[in-house]
C-alpha cells in the first residue's frame, strides 16, 4: 500500500515534470510510492485519481496519514478535495519554484497546504508555510558524461563536429530569439559547430517561430542552426552528453534544469542571469553568466570557450563534480524526506 502519492496532471513533459521525475526515481528506493495522473520516464506506472483516493483511505503500516506531493494548481486542488471534502487522512506538500507572486486563486490553494518547499531562498519570499528551501537536483546516473563525445555527436546525425543547444519552449520568455541572435554571431566563427533550438512552439507562438526560421535562412545558416522540435524525454540524456556547450538565455526562469542536466553530463553552460543559474555556475567553474538581453556578450563567451579545448574540458569536469556534490536528485530527495518527517498527524 502506498504511503506517498506524487501527482503529475500535465500530459506534456515540462520542466516541472522533469524535476518531479528526478525525485521520484530516488524516492522509490525508500518509499512505497504511487504516481497519480500521467506517466513520467523511469517512474512507476501511474494510477487514476479515483484509485489514489481509494488507496488513501487507510494509511499503511499503522501510519496516521499518507502524503500527497503536488506541484501544480490542479494537483493542489485535487489534494485539497481529497483531504477536506472526502475527509481522507492526507497531508499535502507543495513544491514552488516561482519567482513572482501568484494570483489570488493559486495563493488560496497554497495557503491550504500542510507544508511548502521552495526551491530557492528567493522563491521562498513569494509563498507561505515554507518548511524548507530545497534546490532541485539532477539525476546524475541518467545524465552522465560521454566516453566519446565527438563520436556521440556525429551519431546524433545533425551534422558538424560539435554541438550547441538550447532547450525549452519556443517563445520570447525563454529567450529563443536571443539564442538565435547569439548563434548568428557565433556560428560563422566556428564552422565545425551545429546549433539546435530544441523545443515546441504552441499555436500562439507559431508566428514567432517562423520569424526565427526566416532570420536563420536569411543569414544562410539553415543547415547549421536547426529546429528539431520537442524531443522525447528518453532521448535527452544521450543528446546532452553529446553536446559541447549548453546555452540558455531566458528573460524569466523560475529555476531552470537544463544547465544542471548539461553539468551532470560534463557539459559547461552559458546562461543569462535568470533562475538559479548563478548558483550553478559556481563562480565560473561550471558556466558563464551573461547579462539579460545580451546576445553579443553570450556569443563572445561561447567563442572564448569553444576556442580553448583545455578550458572547455576542465569546466566540463568541474561541472560534473559540482552537479554530483551539490545538485543531485539524491540530495534533493533526502531533504524532501526531512520535510515529510516534520508533518503532524
Amino acid at each position: 500500500m502506498p504511503e506517498l502519492f506524487v501527482t503529475n496532471f500535465n500530459r506534456n513533459f515540462t520542466g516541472v515534470s522533469a524535476t518531479a521525475a528526478n525525485v521520484i526515481r530516488q524516492q522509490v528506493k525508500t518509499h512505497d510510492l504511487a504516481l497519480i495522473g500521467h506517466p513520467l520516464p523511469g517512474c512507476p506506472d501511474p494510477i487514476p485519481l479515483a484509485s489514489a483516493r481509494a488507496l488513501s483511505r487507510t494509511p499503511p503500516g499503522g501510519r496516521e496519514f499518507v502524503i500527497w506531493h503536488v506541484r501544480r494548481n490542479p494537483e493542489m486542488r485535487a489534494a485539497i478535495w481529497a483531504r477536506d471534502v472526502w475527509r481522507l487522512p492526507v497531508r499535502i506538500v507543495f513544491t514552488s519554484a516561482a519567482l513572482r507572486y501568484h494570483s489570488a486563486y493559486p495563493r488560496w490553494l497554497i495557503s491550504r497546504m500542510d507544508a511548502v518547499i521552495a526551491t530557492t531562498e528567493h522563491a521562498a519570499k513569494f509563498v507561505p508555510h515554507v518548511r524548507a528551501v530545497v534546490a532541485h537536483g539532477v539525476d546524475t546516473d541518467l545524465f552522465c558524461p560521454s566516453p566519446d563525445r565527438s563520436g556521440d555527436w556525429i551519431r546524433q546525425g545533425y551534422g558538424g563536429l560539435r554541438g550547441i543547444a538550447t532547450i525549452g519552449r519556443i517563445r520570447p520568455e525563454k529567450g529563443s530569439d536571443l539564442f538565435v541572435e547569439t548563434m548568428l554571431r557565433l556560428l560563422p566563427r566556428h564552422p565545425d559547430c551545429v546549433a539546435l533550438l530544441i523545443g515546441k512552439a504552441t499555436a500562439k507562438h507559431q508566428k514567432f517561430l517562423q520569424g526565427l526560421k526566416d532570420q536563420v535562412r536569411a543569414a544562410g545558416l539553415a543547415d547549421r542552426l536547426l529546429f528539431p522540435g520537442e524531443l522525447p524525454p528518453g532521448e535527452l540524456p544521450a543528446l546532452m552528453r553529446a553536446l559541447s556547450l549548453v546555452i540558455q538565455l531566458p528573460r524569466y526562469e523560475g529555476y531552470g534544469m537544463v544547465p544542471l542536466e548539461g553539468m551532470a553530463s560534463a557539459v559547461p553552460f552559458i546562461a543569462s542571469n535568470a533562475g538559479y543559474y548563478q548558483a550553478f555556475s559556481a563562480q565560473g567553474k561550471a558556466g558563464v553568466i551573461v547579462a539579460q538581453e545580451a546576445p553579443r556578450q553570450a556569443a563572445t563567451a561561447a567563442h572564448v570557450l569553444l576556442s580553448d579545448a583545455r578550458r572547455l574540458a576542465a569546466m566540463g569536469t568541474s561541472a560534473r563534480d559540482i552537479a554530483h556534490r551539490s545538485f543531485s536528485a539524491a540530495i534533493e530527495a533526502a531533504a524532501i524526506d526531512a520535510v515529510y518527517q516534520q508533518l503532524q498527524p
